[in-house]
This record gives C-alpha cells, sequence and structure tokens, in this order.
C-alpha cells in the first residue's frame, strides 16, 4: 500500500509545471490590472493541444489567467414553423413566432428553382400585424438557370421582434415555403488572425488549386476569398480538404487519422434581374473541423465549370482570435511558457469567475524564445512502459523455461506386463 501512494505521488510531482521544462517563453511589457493578449499562431504550433501546456509566471511564481475566447463563438440555428400561411392580394404571406432574444438573419425554406422573389418582413411584439414595424424588403433567388446558385437568406439588422410577418412578392406560392430557420446572434462577434494565406493558384482543368500547410495544433475556423472587382456575378463550389502529414511509420500504424472534407458554395450577385436589384455575397466560408496532432495540407478546390477561372487577390486560412487575461501587477516581470506536453490544463479560480473589464489593457507578448534553463522532462514511465520489448522477452524466456521443466519432470510411461 505505501508503495502504491509513493507511485502515485511521483506521478503527481513529475506533471506539476516547473519552468525548466518548458521549451518555449515569450516576455510581456509591464502593465497593471487586467491585462490581456492575443495568442497568435506561433503559441499554438509549439504548445499542447488545446493550450493545455500554457502557463503564466511573475517572476518565479504561476499567475492565474483566463481564456475568455478559446471556444469559437457559434451561431445558433432554430427551425421555427410558419403560423398562417396563405394568400393576401396575389401575394404568400405567413407569420412566424421568434424566440425571445437577438436574431440576424434568417433562412427561408423554399422550394423550386429559376424564381426572383421581394420580401417585406415587418415585427411586432404580439402575433398581430395591425402594429407592425417594417423591418426592410429582401431579394430571394434561384437562378440555376444561368449557374448563379440561389439564396433565401434574409440579411435582418440584428432584432428582437417576438413575431415577423412576412409578404412575399414574386412566383412563391404558400405551398413552396416550407419553412424558416432563425440565425441567433452570439454573445460577441469573434475577431480573426490570419493563419496562412496564398495567392498562387494552380489551375488543374477546371478546377482552380490553393494549398497550405499548417502546423500542428493550430485551429483553422474559416477560409476566405479575396476576389477582383471582375466578374460582378459567379456561383463556384468549394471543397476544402485538410489531410494529416504523417511520416511512414504513422502512415503505417493500425488507425493513421484520415483527411477531412467540407463543401460550400462561392456566390457574388450585383445587378438588377427581372426588374429586382439583387446584392448578395458569400466570400468566407467554414472551416472542417480537425484535430490532427499533426501538421496537416490544406487544399482549398475552386470548381470553375466551363467558365473562366476567377481571378483572386488571396485566400486565407483564419482563426478566431484567443485571448489570454490576467490580473497584472506593475511590480512584477511576466513571461508565458509552453511546451511541454505532459501537462494538463490548469484549473484556476481566476477563470471560472472571470469577467472582462471595459478598461482592461491590450498588451502584445514580445518574440518566442528558448527557454535558456530548459531541459527535457525525465520520463517517469514504469520500467515496463518504457521497454516493453524486454517484458515479451521475459515471458518468451519463462514460457520456455517452464516448458523445459515439465518434459524433465515427465516420468516415462509405465511397460504393460508381459
Amino acid at each position: 500500500m505505501k508503495l502504491s501512494a509513493g507511485l502515485v505521488l511521483l506521478t503527481l510531482v513529475a506533471v506539476s509545471p516547473d519552468v525548466r521544462y518548458f521549451r518555449y517563453q515569450r516576455p510581456l511589457p509591464k502593465s497593471s490590472g487586467q491585462s490581456c493578449m492575443a495568442l497568435d499562431a506561433g503559441v499554438f504550433s509549439h504548445a499542447a493541444p488545446q493550450l493545455a501546456d500554457l502557463r503564466l509566471y511573475r517572476d518565479a511564481a504561476e499567475t492565474p489567467f483566463a481564456l475568455p475566447t478559446a471556444a469559437p463563438v457559434v451561431s445558433v440555428e432554430k427551425s421555427i414553423p410558419t403560423l398562417n400561411l396563405g394568400l393576401r392580394s396575389g401575394q404568400t404571406v405567413f407569420d412566424a413566432a421568434l424566440p425571445e432574444g437577438h436574431y440576424s438573419d434568417l433562412q427561408l425554406s423554399v422550394t423550386g428553382q429559376n424564381f426572383i422573389a421581394s420580401v417585406t418582413v415587418s415585427g411586432s411584439q404580439v402575433e398581430t400585424a395591425n402594429a407592425a414595424t417594417t423591418i426592410g424588403t429582401y431579394t430571394i433567388f434561384d437562378l440555376t438557370g444561368q449557374k448563379l446558385g440561389r439564396s433565401t437568406v434574409l440579411h435582418l439588422p440584428e432584432s428582437d421582434f417576438r413575431y415577423l410577418h412576412f409578404r412575399i412578392k414574386g412566383p412563391i406560392s404558400p405551398q413552396s415555403v416550407t419553412g424558416l430557420t432563425v440565425m441567433r446572434l452570439p454573445s460577441s462577434q469573434p475577431k480573426y488572425v490570419v493563419v496562412a494565406q496564398n495567392s498562387q493558384v494552380i489551375q488543374k482543368g477546371h478546377s482552380s488549386l490553393f494549398e497550405f500547410t499548417v502546423p500542428a495544433h493550430l485551429p483553422v475556423d474559416q477560409v476566405v476569398f479575396a476576389p477582383s472587382a471582375s466578374p460582378a456575378q459567379f456561383s463556384r463550389d468549394v471543397t476544402i480538404t485538410a489531410t494529416p502529414i504523417l511520416s511512414k511509420r504513422e502512415r503505417e500504424s493500425v488507425m493513421p487519422p484520415s483527411p477531412v472534407t467540407s463543401n460550400g458554395n462561392l456566390l457574388r450577385v450585383h445587378g438588377v434581374q427581372a426588374g429586382q436589384r439583387i446584392d448578395e455575397e458569400r466570400l468566407a466560408l467554414d472551416a472542417p473541423w480537425v484535430n490532427f496532432s499533426t501538421p496537416a495540407k490544406w487544399e482549398v478546390v475552386i470548381e470553375n465549370g466551363d467558365d473562366a477561372p476567377l481571378s483572386l487577390q488571396s485566400v486565407r486560412l483564419q482563426m478566431i482570435e484567443r485571448d489570454l487575461c490576467f490580473d497584472a501587477d506593475a511590480t512584477g516581470s511576466y513571461t508565458l511558457y509552453y511546451g511541454d506536453p505532459a501537462l494538463d490544463a490548469p484549473r484556476y479560480d481566476y477563470a471560472t469567475l472571470f469577467a472582462l473589464q471595459s478598461n482592461a489593457s491590450w498588451i502584445a507578448a514580445g518574440p518566442e524564445q528558448l527557454n535558456p534553463a530548459y531541459q527535457p522532462r525525465p520520463d517517469s514511465r514504469p520500467f515496463t512502459e518504457k521497454h516493453p520489448a524486454l517484458l515479451w522477452m521475459a515471458l518468451v524466456a519463462v514460457i520456455a523455461l517452464l516448458g523445459l521443466v515439465a518434459l524433465r519432470s515427465a516420468k516415462p510411461a509405465a511397460q504393460p506386463p508381459k
């Protein structure tokens, strides 16, 4: 029992943070009060997954911190049924009861192809539309016949009306409207940091290919396209693929990670169609979720069909900005350490109770440096884990020895009497 307790204690000590075992460090400038800094791509590429080994020290003392934007900010979609759907004065009308809270974009579920229609939206806090406030008029379209894609999104300003009322002018019958999806606004809008950027295109037949190499552990949240002014109208399907870059040994492992793929559509339509003004752009696509422990090759493929390839100024991989915040003492010197994969993520009361202050100071960390005190962490694994081959050799030797003993101990079979 004492031996087991000692081993547990040794394990706990082995995984405690120690400045000697961090490979990288970055000095922080002097500040006081609540201070925050944006974590750049270099921290992610050299830190453990999910920034588990990130530690902040004031001189020689560990300092609590919070990562207030460590998780991507995600909009929440909610399906809403239509109410009172029907015809009025030759136009399709319906109502919808919205959930409490603020929302922005609405997605109409509309069947059919090759149409252009205008949707007038008004809002009220009660179900009746008698005292409704006009929010705006929006164009929805399906230009499949012109190879210009489809959009049934209504880009409303931020709203909190409990009831919305819709009037559709155009070739949309009540039977064509099958539902409504509301996009709830996140509590805060994220800022983005460029992970990689490329303006060199590789043409492969009818496709345009952009390639990137992304370090391990570095998140990619969206892909942003910067097209030239011409053409004013296009609709192109896009495939985004992330493939782990594996060593020969990793490729021969039992379950190597597989590539991750997502699809989207680039869209830009500006002009007048059938008397309706259309201004619609979709130039940023969500990236596939990737959790590789190795660097990855990213490929962004634009399908041009029979059209001329798009002229793109750049394609950018971006991640949501992650921040680190702490309470700084102006008399102390702070250093950020990382690069010890043996550590688990810290748990601080400061992070649990964290609230960003309006007067927080925003600082920038100094350049990444190798920790001059660095030394490899001692290997605390049991002997059998360090040398599994010896365990198997010993097991085979024991089995052989037991077999030999069994053979020598066996007595000759008794001969039958003559």
